[in-house]
C-alpha cells in the first residue's frame, strides 16, 4: 500500500512527519558509522542515533494515541489503513533497532581488541610500559608496585567516601521524605476537619435560615390578627347597633339607654 497517499488528520500527518525525518536521520547516521574508524567516535556517533530511536519510539506511542482517541470517528476501513502505517512504522523503527544491536557488537568486539593488544588490523601493538619493565631492577619493580598499591588504596577509599556521602544523603532524604509524609497527612486531616466544619456550618446556616422565615411568618400572623381586632373594635365603637359585625369574645357590647337610666337611679 502506497502510505504517502492517505489522508492523514493533520496532527497524526505532524507525527508521521516527523517520523519521516528521524528516519533519514537515522540512515544518513548509520551509513556515516561505517565510515568512521576510531572506536570512540563510533561510540558517541551509535549513542547520537540511540537517543534518536528514543525519540521515534516516543512519536510512534503518540501516533497510537492518536489513532485511538479519533478511532470511533473514522471509517473501519480508514482505521485499518492507519493501523497499517503504525505498524509500518513500527517495522521500519525496529530495523533500525535491530542494525544498532550489530554495530554495538562490533565497536565492542573492537574495544575487546584494543584491550587484548590488537589494532583490530591484525598489527600487534608494542606495549612501552611492559618492555621498561623489563629493564627495571628488582628494587624499582618493587617501588612501583608499592607505589601502584598505594594508589589503588587510595582510589579505594576515595570510592568509600562517595559510598558514605551516598547514603548519609539517602537517609538525609529519607528523613525529609519522611517528615513531608507526615505533614501532608497532618494537611490532610486538617483540611478535612475544615470541610466538615464548613458543612456544619452550612446546615446551621440553612436551619437559622429556616427558623427566621417561620418566625417571620408568626409574627406577620399575629400583626394581621391584631390589626383585624383593633379594625372590628374600631367598627362596633362607630356602629354599636350594627348586627352584621359579631361581638369580639370577652369584649362586652356597649351599655344602652335603659342600663343608664338604672345606674342613674
Amino acid at each position: 500500500m502506497a502510505f504517502s497517499n492517505l489522508d492523514l488528520p493533520p496532527s497524526l500527518a505532524d507525527i508521521d512527519g516527523q517520523l519521516r525525518d528521524h528516519f533519514r536521520f537515522l540512515q544518513n547516521g548509520f551509513q556515516k558509522l561505517d565510515k568512521i574508524k576510531d572506536a570512540n567516535r563510533q561510540n558517541k556517533q551509535l549513542e547520537e542515533l540511540t537517543s534518536k530511536m528514543r525519540d521515534c519510539k516516543r512519536l510512534v506511542k503518540e501516533f497510537d494515541r492518536e489513532i485511538k482517541e479519533d478511532e470511533h470517528r473514522n471509517t473501519p476501513e480508514f482505521n485499518r489503513q492507519l493501523n497499517e502505517r503504525k505498524q509500518s512504522l513500527i517495522k521500519e523503527l525496529n530495523s533500525y533497532v535491530a542494525l544498532r544491536k550489530t554495530y554495538a557488537t562490533t565497536i565492542g568486539n573492537k574495544k575487546m581488541g584494543l584491550l587484548d593488544g590488537g589494532t583490530g588490523s591484525g598489527e600487534p601493538l608494542v606495549d612501552e610500559n611492559v618492555r621498561l619493565a623489563s629493564t627495571m631492577t628488582n628494587q624499582e619493580l618493587v617501588d612501583t608496585g608499592r607505589t601502584k598499591m598505594d594508589e589503588t588504596d587510595q582510589a579505594i577509599e576515595r570510592s568509600k567516601k562517595v559510598v558514605e556521602d551516598t547514603i548519609n544523603v539517602g537517609t538525609q532524604t529519607a528523613q525529609t521524605l519522611k517528615a513531608q509524609t507526615e505533614q501532608m497527612g497532618r494537611i490532610v486531616n486538617e483540611l478535612d476537619t475544615i470541610q466538615f466544619s464548613i458543612k456544619k456550618a452550612s446546615q446551621l446556616v440553612k436551619e437559622i435560615g429556616r427558623r427566621l422565615a417561620t418566625d417571620r411568618c408568626i409574627m406577620m400572623f399575629l400583626f394581621l390578627i391584631v390589626c383585624g381586632v383593633i379594625a372590628i373594635i374600631i367598627v362596633k365603637i362607630v356602629h354599636p347597633h350594627n348586627k352584621n359585625i359579631r361581638d369580639i369574645p370577652g369584649l362586652a357590647p356597649p351599655a344602652n339607654g335603659s342600663s343608664r337610666k338604672l345606674l342613674s337611679y
